[in-house]
């Protein structure tokens, strides 16, 4: 729930910035890619938090090798990209990579689901749920990636 609320809230609160004066700001496009970020650097600094990292840790499928290596390359992949959605000649590349790396990633939230695991204490996001999220996710990558 906190990746959408930061995505939503980022976004909102950057186009309310754009409408007051900040030029660089003006427009949802460049607003949505600050949602982005920010929902991006709430889960990538996830990856290292130590309530979460264990627990992300255990949420890779089982037939990949080196969890706790895939669980920081990915940290590391959100937070480079988030970063990159705040440049404006990086943000179409940042968002394309950050939307297939959200695919790639999907098969984890699947089998946590599947094999009952917890995120920090709590059980992971249902399936219909968490989908529903991953597609606005990925739309919102995605209209960033080939928009305007």
């Amino acid at each position: 729930m906190a990746p959408l609320v930061a995505l939503v809230t980022g976004t909102v609160l950057a186009r309310l910035a754009g409408l007051v004066g900040v030029a660089a700001l003006d427009g949802w496009h460049p607003a949505l890619r600050v949602g982005l970020a920010l929902m991006f650097v709430v889960t990538g600094v996830a990856h290292f938090a130590p309530a979460y990292r264990r627990d992300m840790i255990a949420m890779v499928p089982p037939a990949l090798p080196r969890p706790d290596l895939l669980v920081t390359l990915t940290g590391v992949l959100e937070l480079v990209g988030a970063a990159g959605l705040l440049v404006p000649t990086t943000a179409r590349w940042a968002a394309g990579g950050l939307a297939l790396l959200m695919l790639a990633m999907f098969p984890a939230n699947v089998s946590a689901v599947r094999r009952g695991l917890t995120l920090a204490g709590r059980p992971a996001t249902p399936l219909g749920p968490r989908t529903a999220e991953q597609i606005l996710f990925v739309g919102a990558a995605t209209a960033i990636w080939f928009g305007a």
